[in-house]
């Protein structure tokens, strides 16, 4: 087989001059003419009855074009629950709800606006913690479901988990705690919205779902009386999402709303206290875990029971246990498995997707307790978790039919790399932690597809027009690589567009680790479609079979004879300017044969699944609870890496990103408040912090993936907790079980472990 030209190659990012030289339009840099500017009232309470709205002073300060309340406003609902609203009427249940907003001709304007707005409310008390939440004397933050339970059946069950627990030798049972965290983009979240003369509405917004969100807008245009008007979605260039941007928001809906009452643009633009507290997080939870295994250290079963909080309303992340059973089900050979979640409505702020999407939280609590477990059993943890490794061709509990599997030479490669059995200093720790992630789409939707439109042009480059977002992960670059890759063309002659929905096909959106794998795929479609036109056009020109083709470098060319070939610009050119002349286009739309879970959530949800595993070693300061991390070694299985540079890049910011998870994140939250809404208080680790992190690129070449790759998005982020906290446990003997592992608690833990008092003796006379 000849190699690849274009995939397998350290390409750059193609959008990397646009970005590093500023001419890179984020929303922040957008300008309609006539443009106004929105900013929202938040409540001051986390539950309370509003009373009264007094907007008088506000209507009348010059430059103010549309105050809006919740009584003057549509029906619309939305959230997974159709729980929340633009605007709240009756009552608020958390302090992020939007109570009053205004449009006016500067944002210093509209923000003196809202100092002059009056609300009046009736304290209501108050629930802030999921377990509380479930009694039954709790207050209810939704009356009229009765209960702050979700009625959600977040269930699975396989195999006699009970019976397995009596043939167990070994058995462990812990309790683990995650807390909130959020996505810190750089790029603040932000939308415009206009209204042409027909209503037909525009919305420029860095989403993550360009087609859902058009959707979502069209049943809002509606709810206002507007009827089928078309809904067309722009996308700048994001900075940064990291699921943040995978759901449709009040403050859109509030954009459209003062856009149709004014009749001119509008914008808001999130500030960075807005875009820590208004903004929705990962998924806090509380995980019981039991696991048992047989005296030769194989696993016999897995219990699992989660209390999630839901926060106020209902997002994406009352949907996480649905991924957190991946882990659960499908980590390891486990022949018996019970799972339980439940999802709490409390008044604290609510969560959404972030990356990974639950898998972190439930990795956490499965791979520390699988460290846990090999120490009752007395195996070397390496060794015990290859004794339970998946492999390829298996079905797991839960229905995932596993195909490609480098889980075995991930470990043994961290393994080696780390120097697992070498000698350790002073205060010196190893850990090791594995992943399980869906790699080859999820089936979430009824359609988990994605479409891509193939232009090609009479000088032999192409314009491809896929469905996929690039959200700066590199979708555009991947793509170009795999076309050019399938019409023997150069990367710099593939330009990829995905701005904007009036010309970009249907796509579910960037999630699931899925653009690779699923926009690749479609992308290949077409590009096989064209190539098969372009062989037959060649076929007549050169005298040649279109099997006996090639394209390659620019030109086809035969197999047989060097002498036949021509450059792919002039055939088209030849087929273009002829009687009867044609130009070459192109569909195609990619729907992977994966499957939606069933009602018992078994199912083949993804057409692959990647694997990996993170080792760290690290130094822990027993006088200090200082965690210094010495080495970090990450193994994907990443199927084929289209392109290593890039996958490498992933893998970097998501192992970074668990690091910040792990050891120093947190958002502080107090009876519904943020505390600590800035990044001077929210210690997300910066340059300075960063650790160099060894990646390794495990390639099983997947037959579902395009040219056999896997996704890579998420699972960089998956394992690095758990890795972090085996090898503290390592250093210290001491076990945390609630993350991050700050300071204080790694030195709390210590002590309370007995270690000796760490302040240091004074010389006498002093």
């Amino acid at each position: 087989m000849e190699a690849f030209t274009a995939v397998g190659h350290r390409i750059p990012k193609l959008d990397a001059v646009e970005k590093a030289t500023g001419r890179a339009r984020y929303i922040q840099d957008i300008k309609l003419p006539g443009m106004l500017y929105g900013k929202i009232l938040y409540s001051k309470y986390p539950h309370a009855r509003i009373v009264h709205i007094d907007t008088a002073k506000a209507r009348r300060l010059p430059g103010v074009k549309a105050v809006l309340t919740g009584d003057r406003i549509p029906k619309i609902r939305f959230g997974f629950y159709k729980d929340n609203v633009p605007l709240k009427t009756g009552k608020v249940r958390s302090r992020r709800d939007e109570v009053v907003a205004v449009a006016a001709t500067d944002p210093d304007i509209a923000q003196e606006a809202l100092d002059l707005i009056e609300v009046h409310y009736e304290a209501l008390p108050a629930v802030f913690d999921p377990e509380e939440a479930m009694q039954e004397d709790a207050p209810l933050v939704h009356e009229e479901h009765k209960t702050n339970v979700l009625k959600l059946p977040w269930k699975l069950h396989y195999g006699d988990v009970e019976e397995a627990r009596k043939r167990a030798r070994h058995v462990v049972k812990e309790r683990f705690r995650v807390t909130w965290v959020t996505h810190c983009c750089l790029g603040t979240s932000g939308v415009i919205a206009e209204f042409d003369q027909s209503n037909n509405l525009t919305v420029y917004r860095n989403t993550q779902i360009p087609s859902l969100a058009q959707k979502d807008f069209m049943d809002a245009l509606r709810a206002m009386g507007l009827g089928d008007r078309r809904v067309r979605i722009i996308k700048p260039y994001i900075g940064g999402a990291f699921g943040s941007k995978l759901d449709t928001y009040a403050f859109e809906y509030i954009a459209i709303l003062l856009a149709y009452e004014t009749r001119r643009p509008v914008c808001i633009l999130f500030d960075r206290k807005e875009e820590f507290f208004a903004t929705s997080t990962r998924q806090p939870a509380i995980i019981d875990i039991a696991q048992g295994c047989d005296a030769e250290g194989r696993l016999l079963f897995r219990d699992v029971s989660m209390i999630l909080d839901n926060g106020a309303y209902t997002s994406w992340g009352a949907t996480t246990p649905s991924v957190m059973m991946m882990p659960i089900s499908s980590l390891y050979r486990v022949p018996n498995v019970r799972y339980h979640a439940r999802c709490v409505y409390t008044n604290n702020t609510w969560s959404q997707a972030m990356r990974g999407y639950g898998n972190p939280q439930a990795t956490f609590a499965i791979e520390s307790s699988m460290d846990m477990l090999a120490e009752e059993a007395g195996i070397d943890p390496v060794e015990f978790r290859l004794i339970n490794v998946n492999q390829p061709g298996e079905v797991t509990p839960q229905g995932f039919r596993i195909t490609t599997c480098g889980l075995r030479e991930c470990i043994e490669e961290v393994k080696r790399r780390l120097d697992w059995d070498g000698p350790k200093g002073l205060g010196e720790g190893v850990g090791i932690a594995s992943l399980i992630h869906v790699g080859g789409g999820a089936r979430v939707y009824k359609s988990d597809g994605c479409g891509t439109l193939l232009k090609m042009d009479d000088y032999g480059r192409v314009e491809v027009f896929t469905g996929a977002t690039d959200m700066g992960q590199g979708a555009d670059t991947v793509i170009a690589q795999v076309v050019a890759e399938e019409l023997g063309l150069r990367v710099e002659d593939v330009r990829v567009i995905h701005q904007d929905t009036d010309v970009c096909p249907w796509d579910v959106g960037a999630h699931a680790s899925r653009t690779t794998f699923v926009a690749c795929n479609s992308a290949l479609g077409a590009a096989r479609r064209i190539k098969e036109r372009l062989l037959d056009l060649a076929s007549r020109e050169l005298a040649e079979s279109p099997e006996a083709l090639i394209l390659r470098d620019r030109e086809v060319r035969s197999r047989r004879d060097p002498e036949k070939r021509m450059e792919i610009g002039k055939l088209l050119r030849k087929a273009h300017f002829r009687l009867k002349g044609q130009m070459l286009m192109a569909d195609y739309f990619y729907d992977p044969a994966n499957e939606n879970l069933d009602r018992e959530f078994k199912g083949n949800l993804s057409m692959t699944y990647t694997f990996g595993a993170h080792g760290v070693r690290v130094k822990v300061d027993e006088e200090t609870g200082k965690v210094r991390i010495l080495k970090y070694v990450a193994a994907h299985d990443v199927g084929r890496a289209i392109n290593p540079m890039l996958l490498e890049g992933q893998v970097y910011g998501g192992a970074l990103m668990g690091v910040g998870y792990t050891l120093t994140e947190q958002l502080i939250v107090d009876k519904g408040e943020v505390m600590n809404p800035n990044f001077r208080d929210y210690k997300v680790p910066t340059a300075k912090d960063a650790v160099a992190v060894e990646t390794a690129i495990i390639e099983t070449v997947d037959r579902d993936g395009p040219y056999g790759a896997k996704g890579i998005g998420e699972p960089g982020c998956v394992p690095t907790a758990p890795a972090i906290a085996n090898a503290v446990y390592d250093a210290t003997g001491v076990r945390i079980r609630e993350l991050p592992l700050t300071l204080e608690r790694v030195l709390m833990a210590i002590r309370e472990k007995g270690a000796p008092n760490p302040v240091t003796p004074q010389p006498e006379g002093r």
